[in-house]
């Protein structure tokens, strides 16, 4: 089949005076790889200011496009002086995009890695208790009936320890009284995200990075935005309250879900609270099953 269309292109070339090519299963598994990155690519960008930045990069393009056709000696002589200056300016504008980018591949924990038998694979059972699981959604709940603001930010395995600096150490035991007094309005705390690790509340009024994506409702103010965008940058789980209509919604790598009840949020805090346990072969899912609760 492959040798037939091998034949089939080399015949078209040749009745167009081009040289003939050898064309076989490698390229093809090429051209795939290549289709592939290109939609990732263009996919990555069209939710981020690099959208914006791509367009006028086109645009320059073009330009020098025209300037090799017409042969323009001095023009071509500047441009040629002006493109590692270009290569180095395009890296610091778009670091946080680039940043982004290696994250995510870090992230994607390719298999043979997770054959191997690393410290890093080895994880623990269980995130927090069950008791940290009920005081969240009490206090979510609470809050959302009040239509008190609360950004909770639950870490995983990245650790939240950068954006902890900006905010205050607290260092307290997860009760759903401590976190409706952290949020309660006109409090030194409520502004900002605290965050949890295990079962302790490790600090508060945290700086959060905000989402640029373009796809999140315009309605959505600054509280849902830094919740998703620490999502994206982390493995954490984020719960937001609103201020203004008092839903309660969730954002976990990228995906904000809105409008949850205390039924849907103890069903994700429960599925988020068991991890994944790796042996030295293969790594097993490990939780507890229903007859066990």
């Amino acid at each position: 089949m492959m040798g037939r269309i091998g034949t089939a292109l080399n015949s078209a070339f040749s009745l167009l005076r081009m040289p003939a090519i050898s064309f076989g299963i490698v390229d093809v598994v090429e051209i795939l790889i290549l289709a592939y990155l290109v939609y990732n690519f263009l996919a990555w960008i069209k939710n981020t200011r690099a959208f914006t930045l791509l367009r006028g990069i086109l645009v320059i393009a073009v330009a020098v496009a025209i300037v090799y056709l017409l042969q323009m000696d001095t023009l071509i002589y500047l441009l040629n002086r002006f493109i590692s200056i270009a290569i180095i300016t395009a890296v610091v504008v778009f670091q946080p995009e680039l940043r982004k980018v290696l994250e995510q591949l870090g992230e994607r924990q390719m298999f043979l890695f997770r054959m191997l038998p690393t410290d890093a694979n080895r994880t623990v059972q269980e995130r927090f208790s069950d008791k940290t699981v009920n005081e969240l959604v009490r206090a979510s709940t609470e809050m959302g009936r009040e239509k008190t603001g609360a950004l909770i930010v639950l870490e995983q395995n990245e650790t939240l320890y950068e954006y902890e600096r900006t905010g205050i150490s607290i260092d307290a035991q997860v009760s759903s009284q401590l976190l409706i007094n952290i949020f309660e309005h006109n409090t030194p705390l409520h502004d900002g995200a605290v965050i949890i690790r295990g079962d302790r509340i490790t600090a508060a009024t945290c700086y959060l990075p905000l989402s640029d994506n373009r796809s999140l409702s315009k309605e959505l103010g600054t509280r849902h935005r830094a919740g998703v965008g620490i999502s994206e940058v982390t493995d954490s789980l984020t719960i937001i309250v609103s201020e203004e209509t008092g839903q309660i919604s969730t954002a976990y790598k990228g995906v904000l879900e809105r409008d949850l009840s205390s039924g849907e949020l103890k069903e994700k805090l429960t599925k988020f609270q068991n991890k994944s346990v790796v042996n030295r072969k293969f790594h097993i899912r490990r939780g507890r099953s229903k007859s066990n609760e």
